[in-house]
């Protein structure tokens, strides 16, 4: 599932009921609707009515896709040719011409219901061999006639509250679960997503605990509402979510909402998750920007192909260059700018260097961020590790108490990263990444070998890895 709707560049059509072993075949989306138009209404009848008709079908398969409704199934295609549960579509059948022009103006349009995101799900029949809750084809005809235009029509049939999107990105689609599986320690957009949603799942399942707050990293919490999940829905219970795991959450999730279903309750602009910015470019700043040239300038030591970038918060040349070489380098799309793709797989790469990095690689002084987010809850040596940090930095700034160094992130530890997240002007989440990481660590350098020489020297804003 695509963080928000898009048009896909191409739509995967099986020609067949769910489940059979019929043949799947690859069309261009406005090909595919060309197809579904030319086949279930007339070329005759009035535009507006046409164009209500096309806009129906678009948002009925950009529903199918957008929930990932089949994917979800464990089948890899995106809808089928059964009118019993989806469109028509003959496979090589030519398009009416006046049908075709309509497509090409339309095609990246699609209704949806205010205040929810994603396509409606807009059932439809024919009105007369059939009757449903949705658009009658053959009453749109006739209220076309009296004047109506595509969207009085539309909203006739499904409600005052419908609107039109329009010029929706076209984007290739690829499947919506992680690179690699989601555990203990991971941080990111795609941990949101899952935690969004076992939220929504546990008012119908209690069984399954809250995880409060939703911020994107998997701690003990999630962990725990994994489990929970996967104990309910007959999964291996080993609290990391792989492929299996993601989407049997995603089906669940799309059943309960009823995300497929013309009285679905809605996808609000709330629940989509909002840990990682949707795009990162030239001319950004910030500590995502940080985060990011923290991770590329560490994987440069280790992978020459990326450029050393420096760590200034600024998403300069410099930086776009090195993303363009990772992005290169490790199979994405070369450019320059960091999306949620690039995001997760910049992580990835940084975590596999630095978890099977040597001593001598990694060098004297302070350790580098360990991969894992930490986070209340969290236990073991990067804890312990964070608890130094913390107490170097309570010796050089009051506004810090030190902590128990037991490598149990507790409240008392929490309280401290609180302290020094607001001291240092960055966002008070009381989740350690990166850039805390970092700077903790340059103070903690300077500390033990006595280059400090009163409270309050240090700013924080000397964010650099040592040469």
């Amino acid at each position: 599932m695509a963080v928000t709707p898009v048009i896909p560049e191409r739509i995967r059509v099986h020609l067949g009921s769910p489940g059979s072993s019929a043949q799947t075949v690859y069309v261009s989306f406005p090909d595919y609707i060309k197809n579904v138009a030319s086949s279930e209404i007339f070329p005759t009848w009035p535009d507006e009515a046409l164009r209500a008709n096309i806009l129906a079908q678009i948002s009925f398969a950009l529903n199918r896709i957008f929930t990932e409704y089949y994917p979800s199934r464990g089948y890899d295609y995106d809808i089928t040719n059964d009118t019993s549960v989806d469109q028509s579509f003959v496979y090589g059948r030519e398009y009416y011409e006046n049908i075709s022009q309509i497509v090409d103006e339309i095609f990246n349009n699609y209704i949806s219901r205010r205040g929810s995101i994603e396509p409606l799900f807009a059932l439809y029949c024919d009105g007369i061999q059939t009757t449903c809750d949705g658009l009658s084809q053959w009453g749109s005809v006739g209220l076309a006639e009296d004047g109506l235009d595509a969207l009085e029509i539309l909203r006739t049939y499904y409600g005052d509250d419908i609107e039109i999107v329009n010029n929706a990105p076209i984007e290739e689609i690829r499947p919506s679960n992680p690179i690699r599986p989601l555990s203990i320690g991971d941080a990111g957009s795609d941990v949101s997503f899952i935690q969004m949603r076992l939220n929504r799942i546990s008012t119908n399942y209690p069984a399954i605990p809250k995880i409060s707050p939703v911020d994107g990293v998997f701690g003990a919490e999630t962990d725990a509402a994994v489990r929970e999940f996967q104990r309910i829905f007959g999964l291996d219970v080993d609290g990391v979510v792989g492929r299996a795991t993601w989407y049997r959450i995603q089906f669940i999730f799309n059943s309960v909402k009823r995300l497929s279903e013309l009285d679905s309750e809605g996808l609000s602009f709330e629940e989509i998750p909002t840990q990682f910015p949707a795009e990162l470019s030239t001319g950004d700043s910030g500590i995502y920007v940080f985060a990011a040239q923290y991770f590329l300038r560490w994987i440069s030591t280790f992978d020459p192909v990326v450029p050393f970038v420096e760590f200034d918060g600024v998403y300069g040349d410099e930086t776009a260059r090195a993303v363009s070489a990772f992005q290169e380098a490790y199979g994405l799309r070369q450019t320059g700018v960091i999306d949620n793709d690039t995001w997760n797989v910049l992580y990835d790469v940084y975590r596999g260097f630095i978890t099977s990095a040597s001593e001598e690689q990694i060098g004297q002084g302070a350790r580098p961020f360990p991969g894992n987010a930490l986070k209340i809850g969290s236990t073991g040596e990067d804890v312990a590790t964070l608890q130094e940090y913390l107490n170097a930095a309570a010796s050089v700034y009051d506004a810090i108490d030190e902590v128990e160094v037991d490598g149990v992130f507790g409240e008392a530890t929490q309280n401290a990263v609180y302290a020094a997240q607001a001291l240092f002007d960055y966002p008070v989440t009381g989740v350690v990444g990166p850039v805390l990481w970092d700077t903790l660590g340059i103070i903690y350098s300077a500390v033990i070998s006595g280059e400090y020489r009163a409270p309050g020297q240090f700013s924080g804003e000397a964010m650099s890895l040592e040469e």
